[in-house]
Protein backbone atom coordinates (compact mmCIF):
# COMPACT_ATOMS: atom_id res chain seq x y z
CA UNK A 1 0.00 0.00 0.00
CA UNK A 2 1.34 3.42 -1.04
CA UNK A 3 2.66 5.72 1.82
CA UNK A 4 0.91 8.56 2.01
CA UNK A 5 0.69 11.84 4.58
CA UNK A 6 -2.55 9.87 6.55
CA UNK A 7 -0.23 6.85 6.88
CA UNK A 8 2.32 9.01 8.47
CA UNK A 9 0.10 10.78 10.75
CA UNK A 10 -1.40 7.50 11.77
CA UNK A 11 2.53 6.25 12.29
CA UNK A 12 3.40 8.76 14.66
CA UNK A 13 -0.24 8.50 16.76
CA UNK A 14 0.66 4.27 17.12
CA UNK A 15 4.70 5.08 17.67
CA UNK A 16 5.24 3.09 14.78
CA UNK A 17 9.15 5.02 13.94
CA UNK A 18 9.23 6.55 10.10
CA UNK A 19 11.82 5.22 7.69
CA UNK A 20 13.20 8.12 4.89
CA UNK A 21 16.08 8.07 2.56
CA UNK A 22 17.34 9.69 0.07
CA UNK A 23 17.81 8.95 -3.51
CA UNK A 24 18.50 10.51 -6.80
CA UNK A 25 18.22 8.11 -9.36
CA UNK A 26 15.74 5.21 -10.39
CA UNK A 27 18.00 2.43 -9.46
CA UNK A 28 18.66 3.22 -5.87
CA UNK A 29 14.66 4.09 -5.98
CA UNK A 30 13.28 0.84 -7.00
CA UNK A 31 16.08 -1.13 -4.74
CA UNK A 32 14.88 1.16 -1.64
CA UNK A 33 10.96 0.82 -2.10
CA UNK A 34 11.36 -2.75 -1.95
CA UNK A 35 13.09 -2.38 1.39
CA UNK A 36 9.98 -1.12 3.18
CA UNK A 37 11.28 2.91 3.34
CA UNK A 38 8.83 5.20 4.05
CA UNK A 39 9.83 8.19 1.89
CA UNK A 40 12.21 9.04 -0.76
CA UNK A 41 13.84 12.35 -0.23
CA UNK A 42 15.24 13.47 -3.72
CA UNK A 43 17.27 15.90 -1.51
CA UNK A 44 19.12 18.97 -2.75
CA UNK A 45 21.88 17.13 -1.19
CA UNK A 46 22.33 15.67 -4.58
CA UNK A 47 24.25 18.94 -5.38
CA UNK A 48 27.44 17.30 -2.55
CA UNK A 49 26.57 13.35 -3.34
CA UNK A 50 26.06 13.46 -7.12
CA UNK A 51 27.88 16.69 -8.20
CA UNK A 52 30.42 17.30 -5.80
CA UNK A 53 29.44 20.76 -4.76
CA UNK A 54 30.54 21.56 -1.36
CA UNK A 55 27.30 22.74 -0.46
CA UNK A 56 23.93 22.32 -1.74
CA UNK A 57 23.17 25.69 -3.43
CA UNK A 58 24.73 25.68 -6.37
CA UNK A 59 21.61 22.74 -7.37
CA UNK A 60 18.83 24.20 -9.52
CA UNK A 61 14.83 23.35 -9.85
CA UNK A 62 15.89 21.73 -12.94
CA UNK A 63 18.20 19.29 -11.58
CA UNK A 64 16.08 18.87 -8.72
CA UNK A 65 13.11 18.04 -11.36
CA UNK A 66 15.17 15.60 -13.44
CA UNK A 67 16.40 13.82 -10.79
CA UNK A 68 12.42 13.28 -9.00
CA UNK A 69 11.45 11.67 -12.52
CA UNK A 70 14.27 9.11 -12.34
CA UNK A 71 13.24 8.27 -8.86
CA UNK A 72 9.57 8.46 -9.38
CA UNK A 73 9.89 5.63 -11.74
CA UNK A 74 11.37 3.37 -9.22
CA UNK A 75 9.05 3.55 -6.60
CA UNK A 76 5.13 1.53 -6.40
CA UNK A 77 4.87 2.56 -2.85
CA UNK A 78 7.46 5.49 -0.84
CA UNK A 79 6.45 8.29 -0.64
CA UNK A 80 8.18 10.74 -3.09
CA UNK A 81 9.67 13.93 -1.51
CA UNK A 82 10.64 16.45 -3.55
CA UNK A 83 13.49 19.03 -2.17
CA UNK A 84 12.69 23.28 -2.91
CA UNK A 85 16.10 23.89 -3.89
CA UNK A 86 17.66 27.16 -3.19
CA UNK A 87 16.95 30.25 -4.98
CA UNK A 88 13.11 28.71 -5.84
CA UNK A 89 10.65 29.51 -3.45
CA UNK A 90 11.86 32.64 -1.33
CA UNK A 91 11.49 35.34 -3.24
CA UNK A 92 7.55 35.01 -3.32
CA UNK A 93 5.00 32.32 -2.31
CA UNK A 94 4.24 32.61 -5.85
CA UNK A 95 7.36 31.50 -6.99
CA UNK A 96 7.21 28.56 -4.21
CA UNK A 97 4.15 27.66 -5.70
CA UNK A 98 5.20 27.59 -9.47
CA UNK A 99 8.25 25.56 -8.73
CA UNK A 100 6.59 23.08 -6.17
CA UNK A 101 4.01 22.55 -9.21
CA UNK A 102 7.10 21.57 -11.07
CA UNK A 103 8.47 18.99 -9.06
CA UNK A 104 5.07 17.64 -8.10
CA UNK A 105 4.25 17.43 -12.32
CA UNK A 106 7.95 15.73 -12.53
CA UNK A 107 6.45 13.20 -9.87
CA UNK A 108 6.85 14.24 -6.52
CA UNK A 109 3.95 13.07 -3.95
CA UNK A 110 4.85 16.26 -1.90
CA UNK A 111 7.42 19.06 -1.31
CA UNK A 112 10.27 20.16 1.29
CA UNK A 113 11.56 23.78 1.94
CA UNK A 114 13.69 25.31 4.40
CA UNK A 115 13.07 27.55 7.26
CA UNK A 116 10.61 28.22 10.08
CA UNK A 117 8.09 31.51 11.02
CA UNK A 118 9.87 33.16 7.77
CA UNK A 119 7.84 29.98 5.49
CA UNK A 120 4.54 29.89 7.53
CA UNK A 121 3.00 32.41 4.67
CA UNK A 122 4.60 30.17 1.99
CA UNK A 123 3.67 26.87 3.42
CA UNK A 124 0.28 27.80 3.82
CA UNK A 125 -0.11 28.92 0.39
CA UNK A 126 0.83 26.28 -1.04
CA UNK A 127 -1.17 24.10 1.38
CA UNK A 128 -4.11 25.87 0.43
CA UNK A 129 -3.88 24.59 -3.39
CA UNK A 130 -3.51 21.33 -2.35
CA UNK A 131 0.53 20.56 -1.75
CA UNK A 132 1.60 18.93 0.69
CA UNK A 133 4.77 20.54 2.49
CA UNK A 134 7.24 19.15 4.80
CA UNK A 135 8.99 21.73 6.40
CA UNK A 136 13.21 21.85 7.71
CA UNK A 137 14.15 23.31 10.71
CA UNK A 138 17.49 23.36 12.83
CA UNK A 139 20.80 22.88 10.78
CA UNK A 140 19.34 24.34 7.07
CA UNK A 141 22.54 23.62 4.39
CA UNK A 142 20.71 26.14 2.17
CA UNK A 143 21.57 28.58 5.00
CA UNK A 144 25.03 27.25 5.41
CA UNK A 145 26.87 30.05 4.71
CA UNK A 146 24.80 32.55 6.76
CA UNK A 147 24.86 29.99 9.78
CA UNK A 148 28.69 29.77 9.75
CA UNK A 149 29.03 26.01 8.88
CA UNK A 150 27.17 22.97 9.50
CA UNK A 151 26.77 23.42 12.78
CA UNK A 152 24.81 22.19 15.74
CA UNK A 153 21.48 24.63 16.06
CA UNK A 154 19.20 25.00 18.69
CA UNK A 155 21.24 25.48 21.71
CA UNK A 156 20.90 27.87 24.72
CA UNK A 157 18.66 30.43 23.77
CA UNK A 158 18.02 29.33 20.22
CA UNK A 159 15.85 26.56 21.52
CA UNK A 160 13.18 28.72 22.21
CA UNK A 161 13.14 29.76 18.47
CA UNK A 162 13.14 26.50 17.03
CA UNK A 163 9.97 25.41 19.04
CA UNK A 164 8.55 28.73 18.24
CA UNK A 165 9.43 27.53 14.58
CA UNK A 166 8.38 24.48 14.85
CA UNK A 167 4.58 25.36 16.36
CA UNK A 168 4.53 27.66 13.34
CA UNK A 169 5.20 25.47 10.72
CA UNK A 170 2.32 22.84 12.35
CA UNK A 171 0.05 25.65 12.24
CA UNK A 172 0.43 26.34 8.88
CA UNK A 173 -0.34 23.28 7.68
CA UNK A 174 3.26 21.29 6.79
CA UNK A 175 2.33 17.50 7.20
CA UNK A 176 5.55 16.59 8.77
CA UNK A 177 9.27 18.64 9.80
CA UNK A 178 12.44 17.99 9.11
CA UNK A 179 14.76 18.27 12.54
CA UNK A 180 18.31 18.38 11.11
CA UNK A 181 21.56 18.70 13.89
CA UNK A 182 19.35 19.80 17.06
CA UNK A 183 20.34 18.72 20.65
CA UNK A 184 18.30 15.54 21.05
CA UNK A 185 16.37 16.83 24.61
CA UNK A 186 15.06 19.90 22.27
CA UNK A 187 13.80 17.39 19.79
CA UNK A 188 12.09 15.28 22.14
CA UNK A 189 10.37 18.36 23.60
CA UNK A 190 9.35 19.65 19.61
CA UNK A 191 8.38 16.03 19.13
CA UNK A 192 5.80 16.06 22.33
CA UNK A 193 4.34 19.00 21.36
CA UNK A 194 3.18 18.56 18.05
CA UNK A 195 0.74 16.41 16.10
CA UNK A 196 2.58 15.95 13.15
CA UNK A 197 5.29 13.65 12.62
CA UNK A 198 9.55 15.13 13.21
CA UNK A 199 11.77 13.11 11.03
CA UNK A 200 15.26 13.28 12.82
CA UNK A 201 18.57 13.79 11.06
CA UNK A 202 20.99 14.47 14.15
CA UNK A 203 18.00 14.73 15.97
CA UNK A 204 18.01 11.99 18.84
CA UNK A 205 16.12 8.69 18.94
CA UNK A 206 12.99 10.34 19.87
CA UNK A 207 11.84 11.71 16.91
CA UNK A 208 8.92 10.13 15.16
CA UNK A 209 11.13 8.82 12.11
CA UNK A 210 14.59 8.93 10.81
CA UNK A 211 16.34 10.24 7.36
CA UNK A 212 20.13 9.59 6.05
CA UNK A 213 21.73 10.87 3.03
CA UNK A 214 21.78 7.36 1.39
CA UNK A 215 25.44 7.97 -0.14
CA UNK A 216 26.55 8.72 3.81
CA UNK A 217 24.92 5.20 4.84
CA UNK A 218 26.54 2.92 2.70
CA UNK A 219 30.20 4.89 2.98
CA UNK A 220 30.47 5.47 -0.56
CA UNK A 221 30.55 9.07 -0.45
CA UNK A 222 34.28 10.23 -1.04
CA UNK A 223 34.37 13.00 1.59
CA UNK A 224 33.90 12.73 5.97
CA UNK A 225 30.12 11.98 6.19
CA UNK A 226 28.41 13.55 9.37
CA UNK A 227 28.93 12.45 12.84
CA UNK A 228 24.79 11.70 12.95
CA UNK A 229 25.23 8.98 10.08
CA UNK A 230 26.20 5.46 10.28
CA UNK A 231 27.94 2.88 7.56
CA UNK A 232 25.49 0.43 6.81
CA UNK A 233 27.37 -1.60 4.28
CA UNK A 234 29.98 -2.74 7.18
CA UNK A 235 29.01 -6.19 7.45
CA UNK A 236 26.30 -6.08 4.89
CA UNK A 237 26.04 -8.85 1.99
CA UNK A 238 24.54 -6.14 -0.11
CA UNK A 239 22.90 -2.78 -0.94
CA UNK A 240 19.42 -4.22 -0.30
CA UNK A 241 20.74 -5.88 3.30
CA UNK A 242 21.70 -2.65 3.76
CA UNK A 243 18.83 -0.85 3.53
CA UNK A 244 16.81 -3.43 5.05
CA UNK A 245 18.77 -3.43 8.51
CA UNK A 246 18.72 0.56 8.40
CA UNK A 247 15.12 0.30 8.35
CA UNK A 248 14.95 -2.53 10.99
CA UNK A 249 17.23 -0.44 13.53
CA UNK A 250 15.23 2.37 13.18
CA UNK A 251 11.69 0.40 13.51
CA UNK A 252 13.08 -0.64 16.83
CA UNK A 253 14.73 2.08 18.54
CA UNK A 254 18.92 1.36 17.90
CA UNK A 255 19.68 3.98 15.62
CA UNK A 256 19.97 6.71 16.26
CA UNK A 257 22.33 5.49 18.95
CA UNK A 258 23.98 8.23 21.46
CA UNK A 259 27.11 8.67 19.01
CA UNK A 260 25.07 9.88 16.28
CA UNK A 261 23.52 12.10 18.23
CA UNK A 262 23.74 15.93 19.98
CA UNK A 263 23.53 16.74 23.29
Amino acid sequence: MAVTVTTMKKMKADKDKITWLTAYDYSFASLIDGQGVDAILVGDSLGMVMQGHDTPIPVTIEQSCYHTECVARGVTNTMVVGDLPFGSYQTSKEQAYENAVKLMQSGAHTVKLEGGELQIETIQFLVERGIAVCAHIGLTPQSVHQLGGFKVQGRGAAAKQLIEDALGVEQAGAFAVVLEAVPQNLAQEITERLNIPTIGIGAGPACDGQVLVLQDMLGIYPKRSPKFSKNYMQGAESVQNAVGRYVSEVKEGIFPAEQHSFN
